[in-house]
């Protein structure tokens, strides 16, 4: 256990409580001028989750500045985290349909630019049917749909092995080989875009993301939330990597310029390798809490290197320490979270 400190160390928000949304999607003059360079409408297809509304108002202001509105249409079932009216009442043209009918699919705008984020990880170690139909089966069907964009599609980071700390990381050209049915669809839904470039000359981008957090969501806020709790931090996964949500879509916006036929896998992440150990103790001292632990550090992790992405786009701006501090001021006055915790201490890949 970690001694508590004697009192917390009092971190303040960056923005006010209710402006985090805006926090979160404020566009880079880097990602504006790569959306100048594209012509037509944008489509964010699967908008409703946990990064589809911060990078559907990222994309809207940007469109805005250069005098283009109503150039961005939000696609989903807007079931889950957002509803309609969350982006309608940023300006942002919404449709409510279920991407995995072709009819609605074959309905949607053609749009020269698109982005997709559709897919399902929670609750579906018992529904491998789930898995290979949003995250297989729906991708070919955009991939098709869309033969004739430049198409940004979601994937993870979990379809490389693990790998140990010391390495940096996997990079784009360590060879995929995911844990559990949950990463093996996601390499399907990359085989799945991968063939669509293939056969139509598509340019694809596929980001390979771990781990996205903000305010409300990602490892910190879970790690954050079992030290508030005086819950031990189990160790035996030791080591992750996170970004900070503005950052991580700001890359994932840039990425179009990186979009190719193959498809290019685009990793995006932090710069370091970060020590759970580490990231629960400074927790400890930001709350002012002592810190138990349970377990202890597997040699291997899921660990993602994103250097050639930082290399074209500069190292993500924002601090771990910013990102720590910014989490325990949200926390200790009462923000709520989106009540998702992460599972990123699963190494059988079961979700």
């Amino acid at each position: 256990m970690t001694p508590a400190t004697t009192a917390p160390e009092s971190p303040a928000l960056p923005c006010p409580a209710d402006g985090v949304d805006e926090f979160l999607s404020r566009p880079s003059p880097e990602a504006t001028a790569v959306l100048a360079q594209t012509a037509g409408p944008v489509l964010v297809l699967g908008a409703g989750g946990k990064m589809g509304l911060h990078l559907s108002l990222m994309l809207q202001r940007a469109l805005a500045s250069l005098g283009r509105p109503h150039a961005l249409t939000a696609v989903s079932r807007f079931t889950t985290l957002h509803d309609l009216t969350d982006f309608t009442r940023h300006g942002i043209a919404t449709r409510a349909a279920d991407l995995c009918d072709p009819a609605v699919l074959a309905a949607l705008p053609e749009a020269p630019t698109v982005f997709f984020l559709a897919g399902v990880k929670f609750g579906t170690a018992s529904s491998p049917e789930l898995l290979r139909r949003i995250n297989s089966e729906l991708p070919a069907l955009v991939a098709e749909r869309f033969r004739r964009a430049r198409i940004v599609a979601f994937s993870t980071g979990c379809v490389y092995p693990f790998v140990r700390p010391e390495t940096g990381g996997a990079t784009e050209e360590t060879p995929t080989a995911p844990v559990g049915e949950y990463a093996a669809s996601c390499l399907a839904r990359e085989v799945a875009f991968g063939a669509g470039a293939q056969a139509h000359g598509t340019r694809v981008a596929l980001i390979r993301l771990n781990y996205s957090v903000e305010f409300r969501y990602g490892v910190l806020v879970d790690l954050a939330q079992k030290v508030l709790a005086g819950q031990p931090i189990d160790l035996t996964t030791g080591h992750v990597n996170v970004i900070w949500q503005r950052d991580a879509l700001d890359h994932t916006i840039r990425a179009l310029d990186l979009a190719g036929t193959p498809a290019v896998p685009v990793n995006i992440t932090g710069a370091d390798v970060l020590s759970v150990r580490a990231l629960a103790i400074r927790f400890g001292e930001l709350c002012g809490r002592p810190v138990t632990f349970t377990g202890r550090e597997a040699d291997t992790a899921w660990l993602n290197n994103a250097a050639r992405s930082h290399r074209r786009f500069g190292r993500p701006p924002t601090s771990v320490e910013d990102m720590q501090r910014w989490i325990v001021a949200w926390l200790l006055q009462g923000g709520a979270t989106w009540g998702k915790p992460t599972a990123f201490e699963q190494r059988d890949g079961k979700f």
